[in-house]
């Protein structure tokens, strides 16, 4: 109930406290519980102060679920998008254009990943706050305590590989659990087919590896490339590139972008005795495209560690996921059991064994680099079974 109380005996109150723009939290004797008069508190996301018919701000990527998440008290405010972040400094892009953000005392610049949307100052440039985030890519380093935060706000992923030896369907595996953990839009993007003839080969053996998954082949060099990735780079979408070094990313953002000469990203050749790559990119950043996109560039990812993926694995394992049900025990372990349904599979050839020992693998992994959540009684909480109800 909002403004009274069931009881057979009556408290007073004792001196209110201010709660935000007019709402009241009255503090009751101990043992009772604090009750927030909710009709005096403002109606957050009734109706968004910064519109969305904005052709500038769309063209930066706002939406209608930015947008939602402003009031009233946000007026004399200004969005603006992360374009990069350094140790000791954040740029943004704003209507107006790039601008140098100031953040709070108790905040720094880990807190924020390019892409993300905040509202700042518009004299000082002062980040007031982050607006929640529609996607956040983001990966734990070996040893690392806190998730490093790669990109937000991102709709598409493209991840990038090229036809030669770092191709590793092993690796892919990772960026896609990544993504899809993320709820991002996965596209494996293989360059450099100007250097093999067997272009199909890699085509089709990206595309096995997960459901309804979008494989492009191209030339990053080439200006058809741009045309190529045209279905995800439309006005106010937002891509990011991922991949080891070497296999093409600048040289594609550069494409993409139009740039040559003082304006293009660096690019690196790779050592001809094993394809691997040198670090061009050493930041991430938001770079605005052709067709009216954005795309967010990041350095080369030389080991990626899985944590904190277990329902990108699910949708990466579709197959073995749906199949598990199936078995006769409930704790199959897909190996030696009798009634597997998993095994049963591999034998009759619609699964191959590699791609289970990729799933056992990673699934461990994950486990193991995965920090276990307690209950209220200290219980150990199985991070696959989280967010599960």
């Amino acid at each position: 109930m909002v403004g009274r109380i069931a009881s057979r005996q009556l408290y007073r109150p004792q001196r209110p406290r201010r709660l935000g723009s007019g709402g009241r939290l009255f503090s009751w004797p101990r043992g009772r519980r604090h009750i927030i008069l909710a009709s005096r508190l403002p109606r957050r996301h009734a109706r968004p102060v910064i519109p969305l018919d904005d052709p500038l701000l769309s063209s930066l990527g706002w939406s209608a679920f930015f947008a939602d998440q402003t009031d009233a008290g946000d007026a004399a405010l200004v969005p603006a998008r992360i374009a990069t972040v350094h140790r000791a400094r954040i740029s943004a892009f704003t209507t107006a254009g790039s601008v140098r953000l100031s953040l709070p005392v108790k905040l720094n610049t880990a807190d924020y990943a390019v892409g993300d949307w905040v509202l700042i100052e518009p004299e000082t440039y002062l980040v007031t706050r982050r607006l929640d985030r529609r996607s956040l890519l983001q990966r734990r380093t070996e040893g690392a305590k806190f998730q490093q935060l790669i990109a937000a706000n991102v709709d598409t992923l493209f991840i990038v590989t090229s036809c030669n030896d770092d191709f590793n369907p092993a690796r892919l595996e990772r960026y896609l659990a990544l993504c899809n953990e993320a709820g991002t839009t996965p596209v494996i993007v293989l360059t450099k087919i100007d250097q093999t003839d067997t272009p199909d080969r890699f085509l089709r053996e990206a595309a096995s590896l997960q459901r309804d998954l979008q494989v492009v082949a191209l030339n990053a060099k080439s200006p058809d490339a741009a045309t190529a990735l045209v279905p995800w780079c439309g006005p106010g979408q937002t891509v990011a590139l991922v991949g080891s070094s070497g296999v093409g990313k600048s040289t594609l953002l550069n494409t993409l972008a139009g740039l040559d000469g003082d304006g293009a990203q660096a690019t690196g050749g790779i050592r001809e005795t094993d394809d691997k790559g040198r670090h061009t990119t050493t930041s991430r950043s938001l770079h605005r495209i052709t067709g009216g996109g954005w795309c967010i560039d990041t350095p080369g990812m030389r080991t990626l560690h899985v944590s904190d993926v277990a329902a990108g694995l699910d949708v990466l394992f579709a197959e073995i996921i749906e199949l598990a049900p199936l078995c006769r025990f409930r704790d199959c372990t897909h190996a030696h059991e009798p009634g597997c349904a998993v095994q049963a599979a591999i034998k009759a050839g619609t699964l191959e064994q590699a791609r289970l020992d990729r799933w056992r693998k990673l699934s461990d992994e994950n486990r193991d680099n995965t920090p276990v959540l307690t209950g209220p009684r200290g219980n150990k909480i199985d991070p696959s079974r989280r967010n599960r109800r």
